[in-house]
C-alpha cells in the first residue's frame, strides 16, 4: 500500500511558476506508475501528467499543460514532482497525485489505486 502527501501549492500570478511535490510512503514506490490530476468544483478530475515507474517511458501530458509542465520522480527519495511554468488562471485547481501498479501510463483516473489529499494551486490574473 502507498500513502501520498502533496505539497508546494499556493497563490501565484499568471506567468509564474510553482513546483509541487508528492511524497510517498512504502518501500515499493518505484514499482508504481504515478500521475498528477487536478480538479475544480463542478468539474471532473482531469489528468495532468503521468510518469512510469522507472521513468523509462516518455512522460505523458495533457494537451493543456504540454510544454509548460514537467513531471519527474526521484525513487531514492520516494518523491514525485510537477514543475509548473507559465501558469494561467485556468490552471487554478486542487492538484492531487495518484499511484497505480503497472508500467503503463494511463490517463483514466479510475485506473489509479491510491490518491493524496491534494494541494490548492491558485493563479491570479
Amino acid at each position: 500500500q502507498v500513502q501520498l502527501v502533496e505539497s508546494g501549492g499556493g497563490l501565484v500570478q499568471a506567468g509564474g511558476s510553482l513546483r509541487l511535490s508528492c511524497a510517498a510512503s512504502g518501500r515499493t514506490f518505484s514499482t508504481y506508475t504515478m500521475g498528477w490530476f487536478r480538479q475544480v468544483p463542478g468539474k471532473e478530475r482531469e489528468f495532468v501528467a503521468g510518469i512510469s515507474w522507472s521513468g523509462d517511458l516518455n512522460p505523458v501530458y495533457a494537451d493543456s499543460v504540454k510544454d509548460r509542465f514537467i513531471i519527474s520522480r526521484d525513487n531514492a527519495k520516494n518523491t514525485m514532482y510537477l514543475q509548473m511554468n507559465s501558469l494561467k488562471p485556468d490552471d487554478t485547481a486542487i492538484y492531487c497525485c495518484a499511484a497505480r501498479r503497472g508500467r503503463i501510463i494511463i490517463m483514466d483516473r479510475n485506473a489509479y489505486n491510491y490518491w493524496g489529499q491534494g494541494t490548492q494551486v491558485t493563479v491570479s490574473s
